[in-house]
């Protein structure tokens, strides 16, 4: 299993100012801790609570009609194209890359096994919508639309300009070339694959985008490829039985929720580094982002209380990122919480040549990377710790899709704990709803004529 070292963040280490007396936390919380665990296993098969994900992990069904599906279709594509955007793609795309070789589209065909390269279109620019439809084989490409809704507007536009270009290219038999995830009964994407009979996956209800990396958001991308789903799944439901525990001192997603929660409201910690080192996970913290942002930053308490509250998360990779932010981690503004994210064993070992060893780097002569890449992650947490900044340390025994799916779904839980101690509502994104209306009315949707009015007079004043 994962596993949490937080000694970082505490007082002994870095003093009161800055740091927790964890073992007095724990204590004091334990109740309310017990009290949140227990509610969240409870509410979760209710419906309208936000909390489906939490049984995502056993949906055996949908992991049999994606396997299906996956084994039905392997050789027929040269390609899968993914188009979603935030929690539609940022779960895909950070699973797919810390799984897959990290130069998987470069291989040859033979070298991925007969399975196809894979691509996420998570944006709007118009270069890149043009440049990736251009240099791929349309008739060769899998496109897979994700859109719970069904009328995210960043996805359709992607869409429409994906479905035009391949009926150019295939004529009717485009179809075939289609998959859409969406709604299980409502909304335009149902509506549209039914009309036009494209092949389609469920997102089930009250599974918020951000929390839909375990449901055929993610497992059909990922079987697409040749990732072992059940790997992935059985690394879920592990870590769901683990952390079902109500016992802050056996559980790590309720120990890191509470000493994020307690480093911001009484230490002035309100923002959160998510820091691998391993770049196969350099793309996990942008998907977190999404999660704690979205989840933790509310204006209302659950009691109706006005409230500003959620810490900014932050991305940073190691060891690239100490030659760019360590410098103001260690001594710009101390409101930073760092968690780190360390491997104990590499799928590699490489050794350095023992070369050079008149000069200056003679030292490294005989070492290996691996050496060099665990020495930079403690001198950057002892650095830290110089510091006063306060850190923890998420391990995981190796990057494979067991203890992938364990750390998402370790942070998916840690986020709703989280949630609970603030005191609002971590499953819903009203403000993020409006941005949505706005543009629906800047582009001329029906119903948002008075919108589209009022809001190109309020444009004309920022």
């Amino acid at each position: 299993m994962i596993e949490l070292d937080y000694r970082g963040s505490n007082s002994q280490v870095i003093g009161n100012e800055n740091g927790l007396g964890i073992a007095k936390e724990f204590e004091n919380y334990k109740s309310r801790i017990a009290a949140i665990i227990a509610d969240l296993n409870q509410r979760k098969d209710k419906p309208e609570q936000g909390l489906q994900w939490m049984n995502l992990g056993y949906s055996e069904e949908t992991l049999w009609y994606v396997k299906e599906y996956a084994a039905l279709v392997q050789g027929r594509f040269d390609n899968v194209l993914v188009l979603g955007i935030g929690g539609s793609a940022l779960g895909g795309l950070a699973v797919t890359h810390a799984l897959l070789h990290p130069y998987w589209n470069f291989l040859s065909k033979e070298e991925r096994n007969n399975f196809p390269k894979i691509y996420f279109l998570d944006n709007i620019d118009p270069d890149e919508v043009s440049s990736l439809s251009d240099i791929l084989d349309l008739k060769k490409t899998l496109v897979n639309v994700i859109t719970k809704s069904g009328d995210t507007v960043e996805t359709m536009a992607q869409f429409m300009v994906l479905k035009d270009r391949l009926e150019k290219e295939l004529g009717d038999d485009y179809r075939k070339n289609i998959i859409a995830t969406t709604d299980k009964r409502t909304g335009i994407l149902r509506q549209i694959a039914e009309q036009e009979g494209y092949k389609t996956f469920f997102i089930p209800d009250d599974v918020g985008g951000r929390f839909s990396v375990f449901s055929a958001v993610g497992l059909l991308p990922f079987a697409l490829v040749g990732i072992d789903i059940d790997e992935i799944t059985n690394g879920v439901k592990d870590m769901d039985l683990a952390l079902k525990n109500t016992n802050i001192t056996e559980n790590i997603a309720a120990q890191n929720a509470l000493i994020h929660f307690l480093l911001d409201v009484k230490c002035g910690k309100n923002q959160i580094v998510l820091m691998p080192y391993s770049n196969r996970l350099k793309y996990v913290p942008d998907w977190f982002i999404q999660l704690c942002a979205e989840s933790l930053g509310k204006s209302v308490t659950l009691d109706g209380v006005k409230t500003h509250v959620g810490p900014t998360p932050l991305k940073a990779v190691g060891v690239t990122d100490q030659h760019s932010q360590l410098q103001l981690f260690n001594e710009g503004p101390n409101n930073k919480v760092i968690d780190f994210i360390r491997i104990k064993d590499f799928d590699t070992h490489v050794e350095i040549p023992q070369i050079f060893q008149y000069t200056g780097i003679g030292y490294l002569s005989g070492k290996s990377i691996n050496e060099l890449m665990n020495a930079e992650a403690e001198s950057t947490k002892a650095t830290l710790c110089d510091f006063s900044r306060p850190t923890v340390t998420i391990s995981m025994p190796k990057v494979d899709g067991y203890h992938i799916a364990q750390l998402l779904y370790m942070l998916e839980v840690q986020i709703a704990i989280e949630g609970a101690l603030y005191n609002i509502n971590a499953f819903d994104q009203p403000s993020a709803e409006q941005t949505k209306n706005y543009t629906y009315a800047l582009m001329g949707r029906v119903g948002y004529e008075e919108s589209a009015k009022s809001l190109k007079e309020k444009m004309s004043l920022v």
